[in-house]
């Protein structure tokens, strides 16, 4: 049977500005608001949904260079119009912002070819799996000890996780006793640990090996995700059975082949709001594939769902705090967890979201002209 032909009609973006339930921080950064950009591409009588988690103005390049070179475009070739936004993104630069608005036009078409197929997208890419394995994410630097131990302790009894994740990096001299907190808080669950690049290679290895004695498994981003060499010596001389995570600031196919042929990584992180969306974050599964390295997706929960199930070297995705809240809030179909994994909508084609008008439009935010 002949593909039905859907030529876009309308593509645009708004932005949503989401306040913390209280300050959060890491180990470089703190914040108070969570910006969601989402992306509605018209074609056939459809419309498909993609967001990023970016600044306000990713709306505006979506509004203004990417609606314009997809227009009048066969939503149907979603490659067609992957490329089409790469080339017409060359002199803006296509690492940043522009990069997350063009993460979300993706997703969006991948999710409107789905509802023109009236498939899920799991089925549409192939599925492997019928659930994906989550790790509760969190345990941000300024929460409290009762606050840490409560969170972490949450993820492994309540939801079925069998690895959490907390923040470190901000107070290098308190970071063991707050390892400490979440180890007795998890019980036999994986901890693992997130310095968001606050370290040198040798204060990374000084922590790395002070976090062995708590049967720490994965430690991301040790040091920036752009120093290779660093990530390399902390790889090279950490304790045997912790893996060294890094590539959720990944925005092209290229930094991911950087990393994997640097032998950076025990596992290479990918983040579909920001790689260049649905279609690069298959590209970064396929490299990682290549060089024997599993894939962990970051972040952005109810959209890695509905592509874990359909990523054969998918370790796990991020079942991060913060988004978790935003999306169960602005989305309606987001996942739930269920003995530590979380599976997309059935029954319904696409990514299988709708977006919460109402809800949504209080956190309405300003977009850059």
């Amino acid at each position: 049977m002949a593909a039905p032909e859907a030529r876009i009609s309308e593509v645009r973006a708004r932005a949503f500005s989401v306040p913390t339930e209280g300050p959060e921080g890491d180990g470089t950064l703190t914040w108070t608001a969570t910006t969601l950009v989402v992306v509605q591409v018209t074609a056939g009588g459809l419309t498909g949904i993609g967001y990023t988690y970016a600044d306000a103005s990713a709306a505006a390049v979506v509004d203004g260079v990417l609606a314009d070179c997809l227009d009048g475009c066969d939503a149907m070739d979603v490659s067609a119009c992957w490329l089409s936004m790469r080339r017409r993104l060359r002199n803006v630069g296509v690492a940043g912002v522009a990069a997350t608005a063009m993460s979300a036009v993706d997703t969006a078409l991948w999710d409107l070819k789905a509802r023109l197929l009236d498939l899920p997208l799991g089925v549409l890419l192939g599925r492997v799996r019928d659930n994906v394995p989550i790790y509760g994410s969190g345990g941000f630097t300024n929460l409290s000890d009762d606050d840490l131990a409560r969170q972490l302790e949450a993820w492994v009894r309540r939801d079925g996780c069998r690895w959490v994740k907390m923040k470190i990096g901000a107070d290098p001299g308190r970071d063991p006793h707050r390892m400490r907190i979440a180890r007795r808080a998890i019980g036999n669950a994986a901890l693992f640990i997130d310095a968001n690049g606050a370290f040198t290679p040798r204060e990374a290895l000084h922590m790395a090996c002070a976090a062995a004695d708590l049967d720490v498994r994965w430690f991301e981003e040790p040091v920036s995700s752009d120093d290779l060499a660093g990530l390399c010596f902390v790889r090279d001389h950490a304790p045997p059975m912790m893996d060294i995570a890094a590539g959720e600031y990944g925005f092209d196919p290229g930094y991911f082949q950087k990393m994997l042929a640097a032998g950076s990584v025990d596992v290479l992180q990918a983040d579909a709001t920001r790689c260049l969306g649905i279609t690069g974050f298959l590209q970064a599964a396929t490299l990682a594939e290549v060089h024997h390295i599993p894939l962990s997706a970051h972040c952005a929960p109810a959209l890695h769902a509905a592509i874990g199930v359909s990523v054969p070297n998918l370790r796990h995705l991020e079942w991060f705090a913060d988004h978790v809240r935003i999306e169960a809030m602005l989305f309606d179909g987001a996942p739930t967890p269920h003995a530590g994994a979380v599976s997309p909508p059935t029954g319904r084609p696409g990514l299988g979201l709708a977006l919460k008008e109402a809800d949504a439009e209080r956190f309405a935010a300003r977009v850059p002209a």
